[in-house]
Order: structure tokens, then C-alpha cells, then sequence
């Protein structure tokens, strides 16, 4: 066609539609100027290039982009939705509800604004009105693709078992278990998601491997192609989404302070938000070198990896938010690892190695990994010191009763599911005095679940809610909990770390596959493994015990107190040895030109 009509417009447009359609954006944004250049007012050709851009990070052009299209013509539609798009990538999360509403204003049936307007209201913890926007949108247009993860998992954070329930048999459908002779289009549900949801293995590895052909169908051309590079030490390249006040960063700071500097050079790539924190402050001076790449493309960042020669690149986001596994397919290195920050398989034929231990995955695990399986002597989760406050503050400030067991449960609200519930209820009935304290979140479900414990019979004002506060304020607190009661089918990972490192036993169930796994696993490197129960119904007899034998839990208390500053879980110099003896091994097998494998670290004692 361009070479009947070279100077037509619109030939270019539509082609720079299809190229940013098959992911190739260079290309794209060629053919949007190119159309921009014969017809500088074409508000579509701006648009395209305004989604073009994004597709590239480069969000302040990609916004004046499409500024630019409304200029010409204000009643764009999916100009506006585009312009949400970007300032979502942005932050600036109330302009992209406003620019939603725009469109909606002026089409409110459009299926795909409705879907967007849902997922800022999630984003902004507004779940309840986040469910509403994305009921509307699939009452619109019932195949919207991604539309029932969205509205499953905004049912998740709201405690909203029935809703869930309901919307079981197409979730497990969609996530990727055999058709059964459905005429649905495929939706995809997200991996993260899925983790909170199902317990199986094999569902989560079908779920993660159809997620990844979604969103990565035809992988790149690599950039790696079996050189050898001989730095002077072996360069490890963290990438992350949260090097900024998050958990996992709370978790692995100290790591990277500590890594040994005559073996190994260590460099942050960070692609999520700069949070101006104390912490994001000591993560980059903990690097070696820091790259803020965020407003950089996937190919760029990929091969700026490259470039740099890195041996080692270790994915600490997975499928969690603003994750990239886009970077990761373009094989900017000889060896990806998965670590921390997922806890399960990205399905995906560019990783080679998941970091984890006997506990979480163990070896007859491996054919639910795409990855090659490692294990870490102790437990895979790392950990930093906290600083606690030296002031623990009264029952009554922290709004629990004077008197009373009080059980503790502070993961966030999409790990509560029905079935644990329960049995925390059953255990209030038994236990006169006793209360549940819940962490209190934007968004959370706090009157739905005290609705749902009237409903068992029990008053609501048993239910104790906590505020945020600052980390060491939230640690002294700790101190006021008796026992901390985890959660299925996802554990405490980090939440489990703090109780422990704060004095507070952890109970917990071992789950069916990692996710539900990880306080076995901490509770195993911290001296405590008879807090590992085997299902609900040992869980449950358990917690009993522990809050009606005094003795027993006083005992529980002062062998975790002596433990804590010797135990393996937290003596971060040991995890150290431990990891950088995984990362030599890997890099001897492929300098050896041997394939992943499977393997297990040898303990390093001093």
C-alpha cells in the first residue's frame, strides 16, 4: 500500500497501529511521524503515538501526545482512556480517574474505560467501588480480558467469599485448567492473583506459563548469545519494582550491603516508583551502582544488562505489581533467577533458577517450576535487622481489652480466605476474653468481616483493627499479641519475620505449594518447627491448647527470645555465604557450558 500511496496518512497510521499491536514501538512511533509529518493535526495518528510512547516508558511524551489529540478533538474517547493509561504510569492516579470519567461521561457503556476506572478505584484501595466499575464493565462486554481477574480479586481483598465462590469455576477455567466445551473468550487471570486463590501446584504453573504466552507471545531476538565474559568478579544485577519503603526491600537491604565486594559486583536496576524514603536512600547506596529505569523501554533496559556485562541477573518482582518480565525475555544475560518477591513459577522459558529450600519447594516439586530449583540450607527467606521501639505501648492505646489471649493476624486482606476464618471464630467462641487483632488497610474489609463473625455468633468488637504505623513503632506493638495465627492457602512471609523477630510465636498450616509454605520455612530456621501443623484441624486443636496453657505459651516466648539472635533465620551474614555459594555454582555450571540444574548450597558454619 505505501508503496501505491507513499504520502497517504493514513497508510501510515494504520500501519504504526499494527506494529505497536505486535509489540515493536520503534517501528510504530517511525510510521505515527511519518503520518504526523504529512497531516500534523491528525488526532488519531497522536493518539497512536501517545500509545506508542507508553509502550516505549516514555510517559511525559506519551501524555503531551495525547494532550495533544484532545486539543484537536475533545471529545476523543480513547484518547482520554489512553491519557488515564499514562498518567496511571505516572502516579498520578486522581488526574486518570478524572480523565475516566471524561469518556464515561460521554460513552457509558464503554466496556474498556469502565475496566480502567476499576482498576485505579483498586489501585486507590477503594475496592468496593472498584467492584461496582468492573461489574459494569463485564455486564458490557462479558469477554473483556482481564476484567474477571480484576473483579475476582477485588472480591479477595474485600473477604468476599460468596462473590468468590461464585466466580470459582471461571477463574480455575480461565486461569488455565482444560476447557470443558465453554464458548467464553480467554480471559487471563494473573498469577499473583492466583496465588492467593488456589493451593495447587500444577494450577498455578498452567496459570503462570498462559500468562506469560499472553503477554510475551513471540519472544525477542536474545541479546545474550553464549559468550563468555570474564569480569574480575561475577556482576549480580538486581531488578526490582520495590526499592522503596516495601517488604521485600525491608527483607534484602542488609543483603545488599553485605554482599562481598572481592567476589562479587552488585548493581539495582529499579523500574518501580522512587518513594523519596530513608529506605530508598539506603538501598542505592548499598548498590554498587543504581539504574532508575523506569522511563526507559524493556528492550533499552535489556540492553543496558547487556552492556554492562551483567553474569547474574536476579528478578526480585515476579508477577507481583509493575513487574517486567519483559526485560527478562530478551536474555540480556547468560542466567535469570527468581527470588523473594514470588513466591511460585513464572512459567517462562527465559528463567533458569528459583531460589528456595527444602521447605518451601522441595525437589519432587520440579515439575511444577519452569525454573530450576535451588535450595538454601536454612530458609530461602532473607532477612535484615529491624529496629523496634523501645516503648511498648498499653492495650488500651492500641485499642486491645486489658485482659484477654489475643490472637494476631496482620497479612493483608486478600489472604484471609473463608475456611481460615472459620476457624479463627470457632477459636474466639472457646476462648472467653479473647479477641482477633487485624491489620487495618485502605480499603480493607473491616466491616464485612465483623458482619461475618456476627453471623457466627460472635460480636464484632472482638475484631480489633490496627492502624499503620512507622516499622519500629508497628514491631513494639507486636509485643501485646500472644500468637500470631497465619493464613491459607498464602502464608505470612514477611509478616511472620516481624512477629517472629518481635517475641510473638507463629502458628501456622503447611500449605500445598510455596506460597503456603514460606512460615514452615521460617519457623523451621528459627528453632519453633512444632508451630508447623498439617492441616486446619491440628491448626485449630493447636491454638487451642496454646491460649489455655498459659505455661506452654510463656515457653514458646522464651525460647524464641533466646533464639532469635542466634538462629539461622536471622543472622544475615550466614544467608549471605549461603546465596553467594548458589550464585558461584550457577556461574561455574555455565562457564562450564553446562545447563541449569537443580541443587542444593552446602551449610557455611563460621
Amino acid at each position: 500500500m505505501l508503496a501505491i500511496r507513499p504520502d497517504d496518512p493514513e497508510v501510515f497510521y494504520n500501519r504504526g497501529v499494527a506494529l505497536q499491536k505486535l509489540g515493536r514501538f520503534n517501528e510504530a512511533l517511525a510510521s505515527c511521524e511519518r503520518a504526523l509529518e504529512v497531516r500534523p493535526e491528525y488526532s488519531k495518528a497522536l493518539n497512536n503515538r501517545g500509545v506508542t510512547l507508553l509502550g516505549l516508558k516514555c510517559f511525559e511524551e506519551a501524555l503531551a501526545s495525547c494532550e495533544k489529540a484532545l486539543a484537536i478533538k475533545s471529545d476523543y474517547v480513547e484518547a482520554l482512556i489512553n491519557r488515564g493509561n499514562i498518567l496511571q504510569e505516572l502516579g498520578r492516579f486522581a488526574e486518570a480517574l478524572a480523565s475516566y470519567e471524561r469518556a464515561l461521561a460521554m460513552r457509558p457503556d464503554y466496556a474498556e474505560a469502565l475496566y480502567n476506572r476499576g482498576m485505579i478505584f483498586k489501585r486507590l484501595g477503594r475496592f468496593k467501588d472498584a467492584l461496582t466499575s468492573l461489574e459494569q464493565a463485564i455486564a458490557c462486554k462479558p469477554n473483556l480480558k482481564f476484567a474477571l481477574n480484576g473483579l475476582a480479586d477485588c472480591a479477595m481483598k474485600l473477604c468476599d467469599w460468596s462473590l468468590l465462590e461464585t466466580l470459582s469455576g471461571k477463574v480455575h477455567r480461565h486461569a488455565g485448567e482444560p476447557e470443558t466445551g465453554s464458548n467464553e473468550a480467554k480471559q487471563i487471570v494473573s498469577p499473583f492473583f492466583y496465588l492467593g486463590y488456589c493451593g495447587d501446584a500444577l494450577s498455578q504453573l498452567k496459570c503462570a506459563t498462559k500468562y506469560t504466552e499472553e503477554r510475551i507471545p513471540v519472544l525477542p531476538k536474545p541479546l545474550w548469545h553464549d559468550t563468555i565474559w570474564h569480569n574480575d568478579r561475577i556482576k549480580i544485577g538486581y531488578l526490582s519494582a520495590d526499592f522503596r519503603q516495601h517488604p521485600s526491600a525491608q527483607l534484602v537491604v542488609e543483603l545488599f550491603e553485605r554482599h562481598d565486594r572481592t567476589r562479587f559486583d552488585v548493581i539495582g536496576v529499579s523500574y518501580g516508583p522512587d518513594d523519596r524514603s530513608e529506605m530508598r536512600r539506603r538501598l542505592i547506596n548499598g548498590f554498587d551502582e543504581f539504574h532508575d529505569v523506569r522511563s526507559v523501554s524493556d528492550r533499552e533496559v535489556a540492553q543496558l544488562l547487556n552492556r554492562m556485562q551483567v553474569d547474574i541477573i536476579v528478578d526480585l518482582t515476579g508477577y507481583t505489581e509493575h513487574c517486567r518480565p519483559e526485560i527478562l525475555s530478551y536474555r540480556p544475560a547468560p542466567i535469570a533467577v527468581l527470588f523473594l518477591g514470588y513466591p511460585g513459577t513464572m512459567g517462562a522459558t527465559f528463567m533458569d533458577y528459583v531460589i528456595a529450600d527444602k521447605v518451601v519447594a522441595p525437589f519432587d516439586q520440579q515439575p511444577f517450576f519452569t525454573e530450576q530449583i535451588v535450595h538454601l540450607p536454612d530458609s530461602y527467606l532473607v532477612n535484615s535487622q529491624r529496629k523496634i521501639a523501645a516503648e511498648t505501648p498499653n492495650r488500651r492505646a492500641a485499642g486491645l481489652p486489658e485482659e484477654g489471649f489475643v490472637f494476631c493476624c496482620f497479612n493483608n486482606s486478600y489472604k484471609i480466605s473463608g475456611k481460615v476464618f472459620e476457624v479463627w471464630m470457632r477459636l474466639l467462641s472457646q476462648i472467653d476474653g479473647s479477641v482477633l487483632w487485624l491489620m487495618a488497610t485502605n480499603g480493607a474489609p473491616s466491616d464485612r468481616l465483623r458482619a461475618e463473625a456476627m453471623k457466627r455468633g460472635i460480636n464484632p468488637a472482638r475484631l480489633v483493627f490496627a492502624e499503620r504505623q512507622p516499622l519500629a513503632r508497628h514491631l513494639a506493638r507486636y509485643r501485646l499479641a500472644d500468637l500470631f495465627l497465619d493464613t491459607l492457602p498464602y502464608n505470612a512471609h514477611t509478616t511472620a519475620s516481624d512477629a517472629l523477630w518481635a517475641g510473638v510465636p507463629v502458628l501456622t498450616c503447611y500449605g500445598t505449594s510455596f506460597q503456603g509454605r514460606v512460615a514452615a520455612s521460617v519457623l523451621n530456621a528459627v528453632g519453633l518447627p512444632e508451630l508447623v501443623t498439617a492441616d486446619l484441624e491440628e491448626y485449630e486443636a493447636l491454638a487451642l491448647r496454646l491460649a489455655t496453657e498459659p505455661l506452654l505459651i510463656a515457653d514458646l516466648k522464651a525460647r524464641l527470645e533466646r533464639n532469635r539472635q542466634a538462629c539461622p533465620l536471622f543472622d544475615v551474614d550466614r544467608f549471605r555465604r549461603h546465596i553467594e555459594s548458589a550464585y558461584t555454582t550457577m556461574w561455574e555450571l555455565w562457564q562450564h557450558g553446562k545447563r541449569p540444574r537443580s541443587f542444593s548450597v552446602k551449610p557455611h558454619n563460621p
